[in-house]
């Protein structure tokens, strides 16, 4: 149910800021700062840039207010931005030796996030964005399974459908969601790529 809430609260704080709210925008900031922070930083390993990373982020977020759907995730909008800046980044670091070196040689580095952990942030963003790909009712019927933890049954009255429809709804949400992961999952390679750059290549 916080899943609902949260979700609300952002359509409502979208809806506010594309109608110029900067009280709005400060409650997204204060709201969204440290995590976007923490995953720039997972990604980038270096303070400055993650610091760097997140004012753009943000500074997207206000210019393009106008062009936002309140009805779509502003989390996986937010990380999405985060996301592709941390690699454009990463990239960035791949043809500079000293940025290499600030990056994966630098104290100030993230020296106790594991590989895995990176990925897996990378991988819950992407299942988060699938989520978003399926269509509205099959979505719901997802959510409440998976996110909410409800069974076929109760979901079959809360919805007012047989349980076979839930089953086959569900059935699709999956293959779709497998699907959608499939051919995204390049994202996740480059960035295992881009963290292996520091102990593979010969500087």
């Amino acid at each position: 149910m916080d899943l609902k809430r949260n979700r609300s609260k952002d359509e409502f704080l979208v809806r506010e800021l594309k109608d110029g709210s900067e009280k709005a925008f400060q409650k997204i900031y204060e709201h969204y700062l440290n995590d976007i922070f923490s995953y720039s930083l997972a990604l980038v390993r270096s303070e400055e840039a993650a610091e760097e990373i997140v004012q753009e982020v943000f500074l997207r977020l206000w210019l393009n207010a106008e062009t936002l759907v309140p009805e779509l995730s502003l989390r996986s909008y937010l990380f999405t931005i985060a996301r592709n800046l941390s690699f454009d980044f990463l990239r960035k670091a791949a043809n500079s030796r000293k940025l290499r070196e600030e990056i994966f040689y630098s104290g100030s580095a993230l020296h106790d996030r594991t590989q895995e952990e990176l990925i897996h942030a990378e991988y819950d963003l992407l299942r988060k964005k699938a989520i978003e790909t399926l269509p509205p009712k099959r979505r719901r019927i997802y959510t409440l399974s998976r996110e909410e933890g409800m069974s076929y049954e109760d979901i079959s009255r809360e919805l007012g459908i047989s349980i076979s429809t839930v089953k086959t709804q569900m059935s699709k949400a999956l293959q779709s969601m497998k699907e959608y992961l499939q051919l995204n999952t390049d994202l996740t390679f480059l960035l295992a790529l881009a963290l292996q750059i520091g102990a593979d290549w010969n500087f």
